[in-house]
Formats: C-alpha cells, structure tokens, sequence
C-alpha cells in the first residue's frame, strides 16, 4: 500500500522538519547559490546537498535556475508565506492568552500592593 500523496504544506512542513534543510534555507536566503557552494560552506557532500535541494525544491521552499552548467538555488518566499501563514494563525490566540494572563498578574499584584499598604497602615494606626 501507498502512502498518500502529501500536498505542498505538508511536504513543505516534512522538508524543514531536517536540520540539514533549514541550514541549508539560512545559506540560501540572501543569494542563489550552486550545489557546490552550499555543500563547501556546510561541509556537506554535494550528493547530500543535492538531494536535501531537491526536497526544499519539491516542497516549494527553493527555486532552481540554471546559469550555464550550474543550477542556483534561493529560497522561494511564496513557499515560506504559505508556512508562515499557517503559523500566523496561531498568533491571535496566544496573544489574547498572553494578554489575558498578563492582565490577571497585574490585577494580583495591585490587590497585594492595596493588602501590604493597608497593613503597614494599620500597624501605623496601632503605634499612635
């Protein structure tokens, strides 16, 4: 049997799964750079370099053009947009969680703040 066919989110969420891969993302993000490039910087070899290019590339994460004999790889931002969207989602409800706890600290610290003032004015009260 199988496995079915992953769409590019999930293919795109496997592929950055790999330490190798996201190195490989932070190499790539501010220049195309070739196979070969890549592998000297990351003290990969360039056959597993190649291969973690072209699960970045099938995912959606990298771009491949060809310059003479060599292929140059960056980094496809509309794949990251569709992963950063995902995570996007996820922020208003934290941030309203976040919020919401901070608002409860702050309502606890002010009660104590109230409690300690008139404590020390009450024993202010008993000594005169």
């Amino acid at each position: 049997m199988t496995e079915p066919a992953l769409d590019l989110q999930d293919q795109a969420w496997r592929a950055l799964a790999d330490p190798n891969r996201r190195r490989i993302l932070a190499v790539i993000r501010s220049e195309p750079r070739s196979v070969g490039a890549i592998a000297d910087e990351l003290t990969l070899s360039q056959q597993t370099t190649s291969h973690h290019l072209g699960v970045l590339h099938n995912a959606g994460l990298a771009t491949r053009t060809r310059q003479g004999t060599r292929h140059l790889f960056a980094v496809d931002t509309d794949g990251l947009a569709a992963v950063r969207s995902y995570l996007d989602d996820f922020w208003p409800t934290k941030l309203a969680a976040l919020k919401q706890a901070v608002e409860a600290k702050q309502a606890v610290e002010a009660k104590q703040a109230v409690e300690g003032k008139q404590a020390v004015e009450g024993r202010e009260a008993g000594r005169g």
